[in-house]
């Protein structure tokens, strides 16, 4: 079933069965807007207070607050959004439209991927793998939760994500997996072991808001290297 029927049933059924409506319906709607429905505004309740007892409750040294969003400048300042908190635009003089860099990238590394597996004929990155390696000496898959699968002396190899990690927030992961591995590759460290630092910098990375606060120490590489 292409994914477009699939969607097209998850948002009949959420109908049908009061999770969702659209919103202002009577009054004759508007697009792409909805209201949570009976059932939905339970549904959206029950995920909230998961996740509030799962970040609150069961950790002795976290508590909650709810804060204003209308707060002092410096507050801002100190959390690193006015310094190191921003989303580059690109201008495209053609069509006269912005866009933000980091949808621009995700979108073409998308298409790389999709396009890597048509090409090799197969649904499974593990095998398309096996097909970039005809192109690069040593290329990388992300296989999320499943760690990183990667080309080395005619093989696949695999190199297990870092469970330990609690993530909270997961932007800016793939940037600090470059980051880590680079990092690896500058201290001429094995190609295995600088896949495992893009585990463990990325990894990092999410355990913080923003990646704000989540640094990547000497002792934490011992640790987890």
């Amino acid at each position: 079933m292409a994914q477009e029927d699939v969607f097209k049933k998850l948002v009949s059924h959420c109908k049908e069965y009061g999770f969702v409506f659209p919103s202002s319906e009577i009054y004759d709607g508007l697009g792409a807007v909805y209201d949570y429905g009976q059932n939905g505004v339970e549904l959206k309740n029950n995920i909230k207070k998961y996740w509030w007892d799962s970040m609150t409750l069961l950790h002795e040294n976290v508590v909650g607050i709810d804060s204003a969003i209308f707060m002092h400048p410096t507050i801002w300042k100190a959390s690193g959004h006015v310094d190191a908190f921003n989303d580059p635009l690109i201008d495209n003089k053609d069509s006269k439209k912005r866009y933000r860099a980091d949808v621009l990238i995700e979108d073409h590394l998308g298409k790389i991927d999709k396009e890597a597996r048509k090409l090799a004929g197969t649904d499974d990155l593990e095998e398309a793998v096996r097909f970039l390696a005809g192109y690069t000496p040593h290329p990388v898959v992300t296989l999320g939760k499943g760690g990183c699968a990667y080309w080395h002396d005619g093989s696949i190899r695999y190199v297990s994500a870092i469970d330990e990690f609690r993530a909270v927030d997961t932007t800016g992961a793939g940037d600090n997996f470059l980051t880590g591995i680079i990092y690896g590759l500058l201290t001429e460290e094995p190609l295995d072991r600088c896949v495992r630092l893009g585990n463990i910098f990325a990894g990092k990375s999410t355990t913080a808001v923003g990646c704000f606060g989540a640094a990547v120490t000497p002792a934490l590489i011992r640790k987890y290297l």
